[in-house]
Formats: C-alpha cells, structure tokens, sequence
C-alpha cells in the first residue's frame, strides 16, 4: 500500500464569530499518497480554503472532530511552527506584504529553522549562505523574475501575479514535503499561470506531494494532476481523475450538487 502524505478522517471544523460558532467543514475524508498532485475544485462557500487554513493551523478555525496524519504524524496537535518544520506550506490566495523583511532574508531564516530542527547541533557551513543565494536566484530566474527580488521588502509593491510567483518561489527553496495551494492560479494571465505551472511541475519527485485548490481547469492541463475532488456543502462529493475537471468547466457544478444531494 502507498504511503500516505495526508490523511484527512470525519475532519469537522467551525469558524470563530466573535461569541458564536458555524461549523464549515461537516466531515472531510481526504487521502493524498506520497508523490501525487490532488485538487479540489468547487463552488465558492464550499469549504476549501477553510481545509487549507484548518490544515496549516490558522486561529480562526476550531478543529471540533475527526483526524489528520501527516505522514502518519498527528498534525491537529502540532503547532503552527512545528507543522512548517514537518515540511508543511501553505501558498496563499491572498499574500500578505511584509514591510521591513526582505524576501532573502525571510527565506534564509525560515530555512535555517527546518535546518536546526532537523540537525540541532550540525555545525554551521560557511557556504550555505552562498548557496541559498544561488537557489533563490535560480528559482526567481525560473519563474521569469529578476533576482533583485530577493532584497525588496517581502511582497511590497509587488502585483499580484508577482506575489504568487514569489509564493513559488519559496516552494522551491524550502523544498516542503506536502505543499498546500490555495488558488494559486487565480488573478493569473495565460502567460503567468503556463510559468507558475511548469515551475511546480519541476519540483516533482517521488517526495513531493501536492493539494492544489483551484476553480480554473486552465493550470491542471499543465499540471495534470492524480486526483481531482469536488467539494461542496462543507464535504467531499467526489473524486475522480482529471476527465472531472474537464467535465465540470463544460457544465458547471450544478450537475453534480444535484447528483450527490449537497446542500
């Protein structure tokens, strides 16, 4: 049997509203092998950015039952830092600008942190600076994107098809093991999304595995994912292989909330 990278069990899950609570995922079951593309796709309100941020450890939302695994590891009791350390990142929707902290800098301690965890008392090179400067450069260059990026204060005064390639970026020199993409593609040109796709498309590696969430069957026919699902109503509908995507760009979701009585 595949290792599994992600192990979704009856995960329920209710965002906090000041005094009062509404449950918005209502019992995912998801499974991700190790070294497979997923998606989900759905219509909006339908719980998948919810997933993303529940998974990656976001305050706002409140775990009320079920389980998640990564790589057989309990996620749900790790902290936000410690999911990172595990190899856990999540690509945003909406990036957030960090004045003050450049991109380079950002990067190089968040790299020396999953280093340290990993080998606390390895001793330091003195030419891992240089060669993390090399990596970074590689992957803006790779994305089409001049290398000075890596000295602008993160994100600021960046368009928005520039933060996600920025978001990939990071991928590429953090190197996660399970990577989470909230509407990576989204606000993307024909151009920009070819980019951004054939740059996921090179970090594939029997270790690398990939939950991408996404409303535009555009990037998948770069990526050509494993799996694709259908969330709706807080649940997953079904999973099938690419041909759903095509099926639902030509006739919407409507078919298929009906089909499976989502509500």
């Amino acid at each position: 049997m595949q290792e599994l990278a992600l192990d979704i069990r009856d995960l329920r899950v209710s965002i906090n509203d000041g005094d009062s609570s509404k449950e918005i995922l209502k019992g995912i079951n998801l499974e991700v092998p190790k070294g497979q593309v997923h998606v989900i796709m759905g219509p909006n309100g339908s719980g998948k950015s919810t997933l993303a941020h529940t998974l990656m450890g976001h305050p706002k939302y409140s775990v009320t039952g079920g389980s998640v695994s990564l790589y057989g590891e309990d996620l749900l009791s790790l902290k936000v830092y410690e999911r990172a350390r595990k190899g856990l990142f999540l690509a945003y929707q909406y990036p957030v600008e960090v004045p003050g902290v450049s991109l380079a800098h950002f990067l190089w301690n968040a790299n020396q942190s999953i280093a340290q965890s990993k080998q606390p008392t390895g001793k330091k090179d003195p030419k891992a600076v240089l060669a993390f400067r090399k990596r970074l450069n590689a992957a803006l260059e790779n994305l089409k994107m001049a290398t000075d990026f890596s000295t602008r204060h993160l994100n600021v005064g960046a368009s928005g098809g520039e933060k996600k390639r920025i978001e990939i970026a990071q991928m590429q020199v953090l190197d996660p093991r399970m990577v989470l993409m909230d509407e990576i593609d989204s606000g993307l040109d024909i151009d920009s999304t070819k980019v951004v796709a054939q740059a996921i498309n090179a970090m594939k590696k029997p270790d690398f595995t990939a939950l991408i969430i996404t409303h535009y069957p555009r990037i998948l026919e770069y990526l050509q994912p494993d799996r694709v699902h259908v969330m709706a109503a807080g649940k997953v509908l079904c999973s099938r292989g690419m041909e759903l995507a095509r099926e639902l760009e030509q006739k919407g979701y409507d078919w298929i909330l009906s089909e499976y009585n989502a509500s």
